[in-house]
């Protein structure tokens, strides 16, 4: 496959992420601010990109129908963040949604150039982070306005005694994310030695960012990785396709710890991992629906648009006092989108079913229980994967699925889905 548009914008959205600390500072030093908004441009074109192949080409009712709701929930954020700079940066948020989106009836394999992107990406941010261990990068504590907000291309984080290594990133949770994700996609297509040679240095090194999240993530992986190479090779796509489905239990994990751990004190006189979780649960959680109840009671259906308790409302909003981070995907998108977006959710649980791209699945499964604690909105790469994970439900044969109800031709038999 020759270059593509979305295959450009992703890699542009990969290489400023993933090395966003080098690049804010050198882009500012040589006066090229430009230059960071590059993807974003590529993005735009990705967005009529999207209308034409899923609505015109694929007659996507669905692609019509999301489109709609996410101009409507714009509308809404903008009602109710009262900001034109919140909806400018809103707007920009949801950028690389329909870059992810214009993967639909593609296999990522037939993007080599993407995946040797993606692979350089792995290496130079464990590079970094090793680097980083003993040498202080220029642009830690560098200081650089966005929007009118000031914000820094790389801080100086500690957690406890243990300073949190970036390398090359932003923060140290952007590099701990770009290693797992760049792990997860370079190991498809690697032997089993590299998969726990370099396995192993990519989980120490997420240990050195202090991500407990990430690095436990990429332990599941790598013993589910194990798992499936382990079966005969008939079995392994059906398995993986098993192991994504069920992965999608991770939405309730919240919901069940609401109910069950609220107002528990999970750790007493101390600050670590339990701690975390126990203020996901009172506060993270559930503070924006008793402050949506407050302020637009109809948003619990509805949501209360895009960029709201995201950093639109943090940084532009009049509303930043009431803003709390909602450190779960779907809860985040849900308090955006209300009810709708449960609705485009079983859509695409359902087209997980045809789903035969073994990359697709593969980050389906990491990024669903990775966002069990992690908004994923920032970096905006983050938000890229998940869409590009879901993108099949614009496809043409979950199309057919959908507006036709017939699984005949439509969902792959046994026989169809055994891979070598």
């Amino acid at each position: 496959m020759g270059i593509s548009l979305e295959a450009v914008g992703f890699c542009l959205y990969v290489i400023r992420d993933a090395f966003a600390g080098a690049m804010k500072f050198y882009f500012a030093s040589f006066h090229l601010d430009v230059l960071w908004f590059s993807p974003d441009f590529v993005a735009i074109a990705c967005i009529v990109l999207f209308l034409k192949r899923s609505i015109v080409d694929n007659g996507s009712m669905l692609g019509l129908l999301v489109f709609a709701q996410i101009c409507i929930s714009l509308a809404i954020g903008f009602f109710f963040l009262d900001s034109a700079t919140a909806l400018a940066s809103s707007i920009k948020m949801i950028f690389p949604l329909f870059v992810g989106f214009c993967f639909a009836d593609r296999n990522l394999a037939d993007y080599p150039k993407s995946l040797a992107v993606v692979t350089g990406t792995l290496y130079l941010t464990l590079f970094g982070i090793f680097l980083s261990k003993y040498w202080s990068m220029p642009w830690v504590g560098f200081k650089y306005e966005s929007f009118g907000a000031t914000r820094e291309a790389q801080r100086l984080w500690w957690s406890f005694a243990e300073q949190r290594l970036a390398g090359f990133a932003a923060d140290s949770t952007m590099a701990a994310y770009f290693i797992l994700v760049a792990f997860v996609m370079t190991s498809i297509r690697r032997s089993i030695p590299w998969c726990l040679v370099v396995g192993g240095m990519s989980i120490y090194a997420i240990r050195l960012t202090t991500n407990k999240t990430a690095m436990g993530v990429l332990v599941i992986y790598v013993v589910a990785l194990l798992f499936v190479r382990a079966l005969p090779d008939e079995k392994r796509l059906n398995t993986l396709r098993r192991l994504t489905i069920w992965s999608f239990a991770s939405i309730l994990v919240p919901i069940a710890l609401i109910l069950l751990l609220t107002g528990v004190d999970l750790a007493p006189g101390q600050r670590g991992f339990f701690f975390s979780i126990q203020d996901r649960i009172n506060n993270s959680w559930q503070m924006p629906f008793v402050y949506l109840s407050q302020l637009m009671p109809i948003g619990i259906v509805t949501g209360c648009g895009v960029g709201c308790f995201n950093y639109p409302q943090q940084l532009f909003s009049n509303l930043r006092d009431l803003w709390v981070p909602v450190d779960n995907f779907y809860i985040g998108t849900y308090v955006m989108f209300g009810f709708p977006f449960v609705i485009f959710m079983w859509m695409v649980f359902r087209s997980m079913l045809i789903v035969t791209d073994v990359y697709k699945l593969s980050l389906v499964f990491v990024t669903n229980i990775f966002t069990i604690t992690v908004l994923s909105y920032g970096p905006a790469t983050g938000l890229l994967v998940i869409a590009l994970g879901f993108s099949e439900v614009f496809s043409k044969r979950a199309t057919a699925l959908f507006q036709t109800g017939k699984r005949e031709g439509v969902v792959p038999s046994e026989t169809r889905l055994s891979t070598g």
